[in-house]
Protein backbone atom coordinates (compact mmCIF):
# COMPACT_ATOMS: atom_id res chain seq x y z
CA UNK A 1 0.00 0.00 0.00
CA UNK A 2 2.48 2.16 0.23
CA UNK A 3 2.58 4.05 -3.10
CA UNK A 4 -1.15 4.48 -2.39
CA UNK A 5 -2.59 8.54 -2.25
CA UNK A 6 -4.24 10.03 1.20
CA UNK A 7 -5.60 13.11 0.97
CA UNK A 8 -7.15 14.76 4.37
CA UNK A 9 -9.15 17.64 4.38
CA UNK A 10 -9.82 18.96 7.37
CA UNK A 11 -9.74 22.32 8.77
CA UNK A 12 -7.89 21.81 11.81
CA UNK A 13 -3.78 21.52 11.29
CA UNK A 14 -3.29 19.77 14.50
CA UNK A 15 -5.94 16.94 13.04
CA UNK A 16 -3.81 17.19 9.76
CA UNK A 17 -0.72 16.69 11.31
CA UNK A 18 -1.79 13.65 12.95
CA UNK A 19 -3.23 11.70 10.65
CA UNK A 20 -0.41 12.65 8.34
CA UNK A 21 2.23 11.31 11.00
CA UNK A 22 0.13 8.25 11.14
CA UNK A 23 -0.24 7.45 7.58
CA UNK A 24 2.86 8.71 6.57
CA UNK A 25 4.42 5.96 9.36
CA UNK A 26 1.99 3.10 7.63
CA UNK A 27 3.75 4.08 3.75
CA UNK A 28 1.21 6.52 2.71
CA UNK A 29 1.63 9.21 0.60
CA UNK A 30 -0.23 11.91 2.47
CA UNK A 31 -1.73 15.26 1.12
CA UNK A 32 -3.75 17.84 3.08
CA UNK A 33 -6.38 20.57 2.20
CA UNK A 34 -7.86 23.11 4.77
CA UNK A 35 -11.40 23.41 2.78
CA UNK A 36 -13.00 22.12 0.00
CA UNK A 37 -12.02 24.06 -2.52
CA UNK A 38 -8.38 23.37 -1.77
CA UNK A 39 -9.60 19.83 -1.20
CA UNK A 40 -11.01 19.44 -4.76
CA UNK A 41 -8.53 20.88 -6.52
CA UNK A 42 -6.28 18.30 -4.94
CA UNK A 43 -8.14 15.70 -5.83
CA UNK A 44 -8.38 16.86 -9.63
CA UNK A 45 -4.70 16.76 -9.35
CA UNK A 46 -3.46 13.73 -7.49
CA UNK A 47 -6.40 11.34 -7.92
CA UNK A 48 -5.64 10.22 -4.20
CA UNK A 49 -7.07 6.77 -3.65
CA UNK A 50 -8.70 7.55 0.01
CA UNK A 51 -10.03 11.03 1.11
CA UNK A 52 -10.35 11.50 4.54
CA UNK A 53 -13.14 14.48 5.07
CA UNK A 54 -14.15 16.23 7.61
CA UNK A 55 -18.00 17.36 7.66
CA UNK A 56 -17.70 20.37 9.15
CA UNK A 57 -15.34 22.58 6.84
CA UNK A 58 -15.07 26.42 6.25
CA UNK A 59 -17.32 27.45 3.19
CA UNK A 60 -19.10 24.42 1.84
CA UNK A 61 -19.34 21.68 4.49
CA UNK A 62 -17.99 18.57 3.90
CA UNK A 63 -21.41 16.56 2.46
CA UNK A 64 -21.31 19.02 -0.68
CA UNK A 65 -17.57 18.70 -1.04
CA UNK A 66 -18.26 14.82 -1.00
CA UNK A 67 -21.59 15.61 -3.83
CA UNK A 68 -18.80 17.58 -5.89
CA UNK A 69 -16.27 14.99 -5.20
CA UNK A 70 -18.71 11.88 -6.65
CA UNK A 71 -18.79 13.83 -9.81
CA UNK A 72 -14.86 13.41 -10.31
CA UNK A 73 -13.36 11.24 -8.66
CA UNK A 74 -13.80 7.13 -7.68
CA UNK A 75 -12.09 7.54 -4.44
CA UNK A 76 -12.77 5.89 -1.55
CA UNK A 77 -13.88 9.03 0.98
CA UNK A 78 -14.16 8.57 5.14
CA UNK A 79 -15.85 11.08 6.82
CA UNK A 80 -15.15 12.62 10.10
CA UNK A 81 -17.93 14.06 12.36
CA UNK A 82 -18.31 15.66 15.70
CA UNK A 83 -21.93 14.75 15.25
CA UNK A 84 -23.41 11.65 16.85
CA UNK A 85 -26.90 12.32 14.89
CA UNK A 86 -27.63 9.28 13.09
CA UNK A 87 -28.97 10.96 10.21
CA UNK A 88 -25.69 13.18 9.54
CA UNK A 89 -24.07 9.58 9.13
CA UNK A 90 -27.07 8.19 6.77
CA UNK A 91 -26.61 11.43 4.79
CA UNK A 92 -22.80 10.98 4.38
CA UNK A 93 -23.46 7.62 2.92
CA UNK A 94 -26.03 8.67 1.07
CA UNK A 95 -23.89 11.08 -1.16
CA UNK A 96 -21.52 8.22 -1.84
CA UNK A 97 -19.19 7.98 1.20
CA UNK A 98 -17.72 4.35 2.46
CA UNK A 99 -17.35 4.56 6.23
CA UNK A 100 -17.10 7.72 8.71
CA UNK A 101 -15.39 7.88 11.98
CA UNK A 102 -16.89 10.16 14.70
CA UNK A 103 -14.74 12.92 17.03
CA UNK A 104 -13.00 12.47 19.02
CA UNK A 105 -10.93 9.53 17.60
CA UNK A 106 -8.15 7.31 17.69
CA UNK A 107 -5.49 8.14 14.82
CA UNK A 108 -4.80 4.53 14.61
CA UNK A 109 -8.57 3.72 13.51
CA UNK A 110 -8.67 6.02 11.09
CA UNK A 111 -5.32 4.57 9.63
CA UNK A 112 -6.72 0.82 10.14
CA UNK A 113 -9.85 2.12 8.15
CA UNK A 114 -8.24 3.39 5.42
CA UNK A 115 -6.00 0.36 5.35
CA UNK A 116 -9.34 -1.62 5.41
CA UNK A 117 -11.16 0.08 2.39
CA UNK A 118 -7.84 -0.32 0.13
CA UNK A 119 -7.47 -3.78 0.78
CA UNK A 120 -11.08 -4.10 -0.42
CA UNK A 121 -9.92 -1.92 -3.28
CA UNK A 122 -7.17 -4.03 -4.42
CA UNK A 123 -8.89 -7.31 -3.80
CA UNK A 124 -8.31 -9.57 -6.52
CA UNK A 125 -11.45 -10.00 -8.61
CA UNK A 126 -12.56 -11.71 -11.80
CA UNK A 127 -12.23 -8.99 -14.26
CA UNK A 128 -12.80 -11.06 -16.82
CA UNK A 129 -16.00 -12.14 -16.22
CA UNK A 130 -19.36 -10.82 -17.95
CA UNK A 131 -22.55 -11.46 -15.91
CA UNK A 132 -26.11 -11.77 -17.50
CA UNK A 133 -29.15 -11.90 -16.08
CA UNK A 134 -32.50 -10.80 -17.76
CA UNK A 135 -32.17 -7.53 -18.53
CA UNK A 136 -28.97 -6.71 -16.63
CA UNK A 137 -25.36 -7.23 -17.65
CA UNK A 138 -22.38 -6.45 -15.45
CA UNK A 139 -19.09 -6.70 -16.97
CA UNK A 140 -16.55 -6.85 -14.80
CA UNK A 141 -13.54 -6.47 -17.29
CA UNK A 142 -14.82 -2.79 -18.41
CA UNK A 143 -16.47 -2.25 -14.46
CA UNK A 144 -19.89 -1.24 -16.43
CA UNK A 145 -23.42 -2.18 -16.02
CA UNK A 146 -26.18 -1.96 -18.38
CA UNK A 147 -30.10 -2.63 -17.98
CA UNK A 148 -32.59 -2.47 -20.13
CA UNK A 149 -29.97 -1.30 -22.83
CA UNK A 150 -28.75 1.51 -21.20
CA UNK A 151 -25.87 1.95 -19.28
CA UNK A 152 -25.56 2.91 -15.88
CA UNK A 153 -23.21 4.72 -13.97
CA UNK A 154 -22.34 2.87 -10.59
CA UNK A 155 -19.72 4.15 -7.95
CA UNK A 156 -17.14 1.33 -7.55
CA UNK A 157 -18.96 0.11 -3.91
CA UNK A 158 -22.31 0.52 -5.78
CA UNK A 159 -20.71 -1.48 -8.83
CA UNK A 160 -19.12 -4.55 -6.45
CA UNK A 161 -22.15 -4.18 -4.02
CA UNK A 162 -24.38 -5.31 -7.44
CA UNK A 163 -21.88 -7.72 -8.77
CA UNK A 164 -21.31 -9.91 -4.95
CA UNK A 165 -25.89 -10.26 -5.90
CA UNK A 166 -25.21 -11.25 -9.13
CA UNK A 167 -22.76 -13.52 -8.33
CA UNK A 168 -25.66 -16.11 -7.30
CA UNK A 169 -29.31 -14.85 -8.22
CA UNK A 170 -32.12 -15.38 -6.29
CA UNK A 171 -29.70 -16.19 -2.99
CA UNK A 172 -30.60 -14.19 0.01
CA UNK A 173 -27.29 -12.21 1.46
CA UNK A 174 -27.53 -10.66 4.92
CA UNK A 175 -26.32 -7.42 5.52
CA UNK A 176 -22.86 -9.28 7.31
CA UNK A 177 -22.61 -11.47 4.32
CA UNK A 178 -22.39 -8.27 1.31
CA UNK A 179 -20.47 -6.50 4.13
CA UNK A 180 -17.58 -9.13 4.01
CA UNK A 181 -18.17 -9.79 0.51
CA UNK A 182 -17.62 -6.11 -0.29
CA UNK A 183 -15.96 -4.19 2.06
CA UNK A 184 -13.92 -6.84 3.26
CA UNK A 185 -14.14 -9.16 6.61
CA UNK A 186 -12.45 -6.89 9.14
CA UNK A 187 -15.23 -3.91 8.30
CA UNK A 188 -16.15 -2.71 11.94
CA UNK A 189 -18.56 0.23 10.86
CA UNK A 190 -22.66 0.09 10.38
CA UNK A 191 -24.63 -2.74 9.06
CA UNK A 192 -26.68 0.39 8.10
CA UNK A 193 -24.19 1.14 5.58
CA UNK A 194 -25.37 -2.01 2.90
CA UNK A 195 -29.13 -0.53 3.43
CA UNK A 196 -27.90 3.16 2.08
CA UNK A 197 -26.09 1.88 -0.84
CA UNK A 198 -28.82 -0.57 -1.66
CA UNK A 199 -30.43 2.24 -1.76
CA UNK A 200 -28.32 3.69 -4.06
CA UNK A 201 -28.29 1.24 -6.29
CA UNK A 202 -31.77 0.73 -6.84
CA UNK A 203 -32.15 4.39 -7.79
CA UNK A 204 -29.37 4.43 -10.34
CA UNK A 205 -31.59 1.20 -11.86
CA UNK A 206 -34.78 3.16 -11.41
CA UNK A 207 -35.58 -0.02 -9.29
CA UNK A 208 -38.98 0.28 -7.21
CA UNK A 209 -38.24 -1.08 -3.55
CA UNK A 210 -41.64 -2.03 -3.32
CA UNK A 211 -42.53 -3.67 -6.91
CA UNK A 212 -38.69 -4.59 -7.13
CA UNK A 213 -37.25 -5.35 -11.22
CA UNK A 214 -33.47 -6.09 -9.94
CA UNK A 215 -32.97 -5.65 -5.77
CA UNK A 216 -35.44 -7.31 -3.75
CA UNK A 217 -35.42 -7.24 0.29
CA UNK A 218 -36.22 -9.96 2.18
CA UNK A 219 -37.21 -8.98 5.41
CA UNK A 220 -35.40 -9.52 8.64
CA UNK A 221 -32.86 -10.97 6.53
CA UNK A 222 -31.22 -8.98 3.87
CA UNK A 223 -30.77 -8.55 -0.03
CA UNK A 224 -31.56 -10.70 -3.00
CA UNK A 225 -30.84 -10.16 -7.01
CA UNK A 226 -34.29 -11.06 -8.90
CA UNK A 227 -33.94 -14.10 -10.40
CA UNK A 228 -35.08 -12.70 -14.04
CA UNK A 229 -34.32 -8.88 -13.68
CA UNK A 230 -37.42 -7.54 -15.95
Amino acid sequence: MSDARVLIVDDEPKIRELLRRYLAADGFEVAEAANGDEALALVTRLRPEVVVLDVRLPGRDGFAVLSELRRISDAYVIMLTARAEEIDKLLGLSLGADDYVTKPFSPREVAARVKAVLRRARRPAAEGDVIEVGSLRIDGGHRTVTFRGAEVELTTLEFDLLAALASAPGRVFTRRQLLERVWGWDFFGDERVVDVHIRNVRNRLGDDAQHPAVVATVRGVGYKLVEEPA
